[in-house]
C-alpha cells in the first residue's frame, strides 16, 4: 500500500485498500454496511502509522454515561472533537465516554485545533430504522437511546432522501414531532427519482450514517460514519470524510480563495465587521466545492440559516455545526467544477439580469454633503475625460439620516440634480438603510408611523416594536419575511421615488447591524440568547454583538436573508421604474444573486485587500452572484497614487466597478491625482467600456444558463492541479485572462496560462473604435504559446495584462463617458484563432434594461464563427434593437500567412493590413451585425 500510494488519487487508494482487507463490496443505490466498512475510508495512511506508534491510553470515570472507550487510537488528524462547547478537563471529558490525549506541542491553546477530548469509533449515536423504498428515494427513523451531553435531545428523529437527478442528491433530518425552522427558499421540486444516478449511497444501521460515492471511480464524497450524529434542540452536528483537501466556499469570509483543512473553523452569521481574516462578515453561504484528483468535482450545500460553525481538519473532513433548524442536505455530483455551479444555481435560483448602465463606472463617497459638490465631482469627471455612468450618495443626502427623506441645507434641489444626471446620460443610486428611525413625535416621520400602524417591525419578547440603535440613532427593524412588510417597503420607495427619481438603491447595514447589542434595553436572559453551543467567531461577543438577538420577534427566523429584504427591493423599483431594477447589498444569504449584487464592505485602502479581493470576487461568482467588486481604492484610510491606479486597473475587471471612500479620508476620484496616473486609469476605463458588450454577454449567460461571469482558472481547467490554488488572476468567462499587479512597487508580474495560445489584448489594433488610448511603449509580448507554466510578464504602471484564449470571439464596441453614449458606437470583433485556425464566440443585445425581454422575444443572439479562413456570424434570434449595430472591424489573431485578397459578403476589401511580426489581420468592414455575413481571406 504504501509503494502504491504515490501512483495512485485518493480515491483509488481507497478502494484497493479496502479491497486487500475487507474483500469486495457490491455497491447498489441501497446497501446496508457496518460502521467498520463504511469508515473505512478515511484515514488508512494514519491509521497504520498511528498503529506503529504503539496503543494511547483511556481513562474510566464513574460518572460518565457512555461505555467505556474500546480503543482511542485514533489518528490525530481524524479526531472529531468530543468538547466542541468549551474546553474541558479530562475527567469531564471521560465522563462523556470520549477519549482525552494531550497535544503534545502546546499548553490548551485557541479553541480550534486538534482536539484532546475526541470521539472514540463506538461512540453512541443514532440507530437507522424503518428503511423504506419510495417513489424519491428513502424514508427512515432514526432514534437514539441514550442521551448526549447537550441539553434537549431530541431522540426521533425523520430521514427523508430524494435522489433528484442524475447529478444531486438530497437528503433531510428532521424532528417528526416538532416543526422547527426552514429556510423558505424556493426550490426545484422533482416528482421521481432519477433512474440513472452518478451516485450510490450505502446506510450504516447502527450507529447511523450515510455514505455517497459517485459511480464512475467509487470515490467517496460524503462519509457521516466517521463521528456521531448531534440533534439537540440547538446544537446539530453532522460530519464527514472529504475525498479532498482543495475546498473554496463556505463565505463570507477574508481569505484566499482556496480554504485551509488544517483545523480551520468558519463562523457562518452575518455581522457588520470590517473584512479582516478569521471573522464572519456581511454574508453566510453554506456552500462548498471540492476538487477532486482527475479534475472532478463535487458540492455540498446545507440550507440552514442559523448561526453556525463549518470545522476543516486535515484527514480531511468536515463538521457542520449549527444551533437550530434542520439538516437540509444537498449533495451536487458535477462531475466537473462548472457543472457543480451550475447544479446549486439550479436549486438557489440563476443570477438576475442587471441593466446595461450598471456595467459602467460607478462613483460614490461619503462626505458628498451637497448637491453642488456632487455636480462639480461629476464636471470634473467630464473634463478629465473619465466616463462615470452612476453617481452615487451615502448618508449626506438625508434629513436626520432617515431613509426616504432629503435634508433641506444641502440637497434642496435633490429632484433636479437627479434629472440633470438623466439629462446626461447617466443614473443615480442612493444608500437605503434598513433600520427605520423610531425618534421624534408621532406623526413626524411616516415611514416608522405607518410601519407602526401595519406592524411591520420586529419585535421584542414584550410584543412591542424592538429598538436598536443605527445611523439616524434608535430605529426600529421592518421584519421583511412578514408579507405586509413587502407592501409597506413598496409603497415607501414609491412616494419617494416620486419627489426624486432615483435609478437603484444601495442596501447597507442589513446584516441587520445595530449599534447596541440586541436592542437598546439588552439582550433578554434566554436560552435562545445564551445556547449551549456559541459559534466561534461569536465566543464573548454573543449572538447578538452588533445586531439583533435570535429571541426577536419575526414572523419566520430567517437571519441572514430576512434582514436582507430581497425580494423587495428590486420589486419596489419594478414597481416605481418599469424597468430592470438595480439592487447592490452588503448583507448576503444563498440565493442573494437572484435579486441583487453586493459589494465587499468596509475594505481598507491597502495592497493586502486589494489582492484579496481577487478571490473575494471569485468567490461569490461561485456561490451565484456575478454582480460583485470591492471598493476601488479601499473604503478606510488614504490609498496612494500607485495603490490606487493599480487597483482601477483591476477594478475595471470587477463586474461591479465602483469607486468609494470614507469620510475621513483623503480624496480618490480618479482626476485627483497626477497626469501620468490619470492617463494610467483612462487606459484601464476604455478597456473595460470597450469590453462591455461581451461582459452584457456573459451576464446573460449567467441569468440563463447559471454560469459564472469572472471565474477561477480551475473552472475551465480542472484537469490542470497547478489551476487550483491560483487566485491573483481571473478569467472573464472563458477567454479573457486578467493578471493584476498586487504588490507595490512592481513593474513585472507572473501569471499562470493554462495549457494553449494566449495573444496579448493590449497589442490589438483597436483606436479606431474611439478614445483607447495607443499601446504602451514597453514592449509587449503578443503571444504566448503556454504548455502549462508561470510566465513573468511586462507591467509598466499604465499596463494591466489581459490576455485572449486562442478559439474564442468576443465583440468590442467604441467606448464613450456613459454606456448611452457607448451603445451607439460601432462595433468590432476581435478572432483569436486556434493551432487549427477556429474560433467562435456570441453576443447578447437588448435594450438594456426592460423587463421580461427573454419572454417577448426583444433580444438579439448572435453566434460567431471562425473556420477555414473564413468569420461568420449565425443569427440565433434578432430583434429590431440589435438589428442595427454595426460591424466596422474585424481582427483576426494568429493568421500564419500573409493574406493575397480579403473577401468582405465577396466584395474584395483592398484596405486590409496585415503584420508578419504579430500575424495580425486587421478587416475594415461596413456591415450589420443583425444580418448574415462571411468574411474570407486566401
Amino acid at each position: 500500500w504504501q509503494l502504491a500510494r504515490p501512483l495512485l488519487g485518493a480515491c483509488a487508494f481507497t478502494l484497493l485498500a479496502t479491497a486487500a482487507l475487507m474483500g469486495h463490496v457490491l455497491l447498489r443505490d441501497f446497501t446496508m454496511v457496518p460502521r467498520e466498512l463504511a469508515g473505512l475510508s478515511q484515514g488508512l495512511e494514519e491509521a497504520y502509522q498511528a498503529r506503529s506508534q504503539g496503543p494511547q491510553h483511556s481513562r474510566e470515570h464513574s460518572d460518565r454515561p457512555g461505555p467505556v472507550p474500546a480503543q482511542c487510537d485514533v489518528p490525530p488528524n481524524s479526531r472529531f472533537d468530543c468538547a466542541p462547547e468549551a474546553a474541558i478537563t479530562q475527567e469531564q471529558c471521560e465522563a462523556r465516554g470520549c477519549c482525552y490525549i494531550p497535544v503534545r506541542q502546546g499548553p490548551q491553546g485557541p479553541p480550534v485545533g486538534q482536539p484532546w477530548c475526541f470521539f472514540p469509533p463506538s461512540y453512541p449515536s443514532y440507530r437507522l430504522e424503518n428503511l423504506t423504498t419510495t417513489q424519491m428515494g428513502y424514508t427512515a427513523t432514526l432514534t437514539r437511546a441514550t442521551p448526549t451531553f447537550f441539553p434537549k435531545d431530541i431522540l426521533t428523529l425523520q430521514l427523508e432522501v430524494l435522489m433528484e437527478t442524475e447529478s444531486r442528491l438530497h437528503f433531510m433530518i428532521k424532528d417528526p414531532a416538532n416543526r422547527r425552522y426552514e429556510v423558505p427558499l424556493e426550490t426545484p421540486r422533482v416528482l421521481r427519482r432519477a433512474l440513472t444516478p452518478l451516485y450510490s449511497l450505502e446506510f450504516s444501521q447502527e450507529p447511523f450514517g450515510m455514505v455517497v460515492r459517485r459511480k464512475l471511480d467509487g470515490c467517496v464524497l460524503l462519509n457521516t460514519t466517521v463521528a456521531p450524529l448531534f440533534f439537540t434542540d440547538q446544537f446539530l452536528q453532522l460530519s464527514t470524510t472529504l475525498p479532498t483537501p482543495y475546498v473554496v466556499g463556505l463565505a463570507e469570509h477574508l481569505s484566499p480563495l482556496m480554504l485551509n483543512t488544517n483545523w480551520t473553523r468558519i463562523t457562518l452569521w452575518n455581522r457588520d465587521m470590517a473584512p479582516e481574516p478569521g471573522t464572519n462578515l456581511y454574508g453566510s453561504h453554506p456552500f462548498y466545492l471540492a476538487l477532486e484528483d482527475g479534475g472532478s468535482a463535487h458540492g455540498v450545500f446545507l440550507l440552514n440559516s442559523n448561526a453556525m460553525d463549518v470545522v476543516l481538519q486535515p484527514s480531511p473532513a468536515l463538521s457542520w455545526r449549527t444551533t437550530g433548524g434542520i439538516l437540509d442536505m444537498y449533495v451536487f455530483l458535477g462531475p466537473e467544477p462548472k457543472s457543480v455551479v451550475q447544479q446549486y444555481l439550479a436549486v438557489i435560483g440563476h443570477p438576475s439580469m442587471p441593466p446595461y448602465w450598471a456595467l459602467g463606472f460607478h462613483l460614490c463617497r461619503w462626505g458628498y454633503s451637497s448637491t453642488a459638490i456632487v455636480r462639480q465631482v461629476v464636471e470634473n469627471m467630464t473634463r478629465a475625460n473619465f466616463p462615470l455612468d452612476v453617481q452615487w450618495n451615502d448618508l449626506d443626502y438625508m434629513d436626520a439620516r432617515r431613509d426616504f427623506t432629503f435634508n433641506k441645507h444641502g440637497f434642496e434641489d435633490f429632484p433636479a440634480m437627479v434629472q440633470e444626471l438623466h439629462q446626461g446620460g447617466r443614473h443615480y443610486v442612493m444608500i437605503v438603510d434598513p433600520a427605520i428611525s423610531s425618534s421624534g413625535p408621532a406623526g413626524s416621520y411616516r415611514p416608522y408611523d405607518e410601519g407602526l400602524r401595519r406592524g411591520v417591525f420586529i419585535t421584542n419578547d414584550t410584543g412591542q416594536p424592538l429598538i436598536g440603535k443605527v445611523w439616524p440613532g434608535a430605529s426600529a427593524f421592518p421584519d421583511f419575511t412578514n408579507p405586509e412588510t413587502q407592501s409597506w417597503w413598496q409603497d415607501m420607495v414609491a412616494e419617494f421615488h416620486a419627489q426624486v427619481p432615483f435609478d437603484g438603491m444601495w442596501i447597507d447595514m442589513n446584516e441587520p447591524s445595530n449599534f447596541v447589542k440586541g436592542s437598546e434595553a439588552g439582550c433578554p436572559d434566554n436560552e435562545l440568547e445564551n445556547p449551549p453551543y456559541v459559534p466561534g467567531g461569536l465566543v464573548g461577543t454573543a449572538l447578538g454583538s452588533r445586531g439583533l438577538g435570535p429571541s426577536s420577534g419575526q414572523r419566520g427566523h430567517w437571519m441572514g436573508l430576512s434582514a436582507l429584504c430581497p425580494p423587495a427591493p428590486p420589486r419596489a423599483l419594478v414597481m416605481a421604474r418599469g424597468t430592470r431594477p438595480f439592487v447592490i447589498s452588503r448583507s448576503t444569504f444563498a440565493s442573494h444573486g437572484r435579486y441583487a449584487g453586493h459589494w465587499t464592505g468596509d475594505v481598507w485602502s491597502s495592497w493586502e485587500q486589494l489582492a484579496l479581493s481577487v478571490p473575494a470576487t471569485l468567490l461569490f461568482n461561485l456561490l451565484g452572484v456575478p454582480l460583485v467588486g470591492a471598493d476601488i481604492c479601499g473604503f478606510l484610510g488614504n490609498t496612494s497614487e500607485e495603490l490606487c491606479v493599480r487597483w482601477t486597473q483591476l477594478g475595471a475587471f470587477y463586474p461591479f466597478m465602483r469607486n468609494h471612500n470614507d469620510l475621513s479620508s483623503l480624496p480618490q476620484e480618479p482626476y485627483s491625482f497626477s497626469e501620468t496616473a490619470q492617463e494610467a486609469m483612462r487606459k484601464a476605463f476604455a478597456l473595460r467600456y470597450v469590453l462591455l458588450p461581451h461582459l452584457y454577454t456573459l451576464f446573460h449567460r449567467a441569468h440563463v444558463r447559471g454560469e459564472t461571469v469572472a471565474r477561477p482558472l480551475f473552472l475551465e481547467f480542472p484537469q490542470d492541479p497547478h489551476t487550483w490554488t491560483v487566485d491573483r488572476q481571473l478569467l472573464w468567462g472563458e477567454a479573457l485572462l486578467i493578471t493584476p499587479v498586487l504588490e507595490a512597487g512592481k513593474t513585472k508580474v507572473t501569471g499562470y496560462f493554462p495549457a494553449g495560445t494566449w495573444y496579448n489584448l493590449q497589442t490589438v489594433p483597436v483606436e479606431a473604435l474611439g478614445s483607447l488610448p495607443p499601446p504602451p511603449s514597453t514592449p509587449l509580448t503578443s503571444v504566448i504559446r503556454s504548455q502549462g507554466q508561470w510566465v513573468k510578464l511586462p507591467a509598466p504602471l499604465d499596463t494591466i495584462n489581459l490576455h485572449l484564449r486562442a478559439g474564442y470571439i468576443i465583440p468590442l464596441q467604441g467606448p464613450g463617458l456613459t454606456t448611452t453614449e457607448s451603445r451607439k458606437q460601432p462595433m468590432a470583433l476581435v478572432v483569436a484563432l486556434s493551432p487549427s485556425g477556429e474560433a467562435q464566440g456570441e453576443l447578447f443585445w437588448d435594450d438594456g434594461e426592460s423587463l421580461g425581454v427573454l419572454e417577448r422575444g426583444s433580444y438579439t443572439l448572435v453566434v460567431f464563427l471562425a473556420k477555414n479562413n473564413t468569420v461568420v456570424n449565425k443569427l440565433v434570434h434578432v430583434a429590431s434593437e440589435g438589428a442595427s449595430l454595426q460591424l466596422r472591424k474585424v481582427t483576426i489573431l494568429g493568421v500564419a500567412t500573409a493574406p493575397r485578397q480579403v473577401l468582405s459578403n465577396g466584395v474584395p476589401v483592398s484596405n486590409f493590413t496585415y503584420s508578419p511580426d504579430t500575424k495580425i489581420l486587421d478587416v475594415p468592414v461596413s456591415l450589420s451585425v443583425g444580418e448574415e455575413f462571411l468574411i474570407s481571406w486566401t
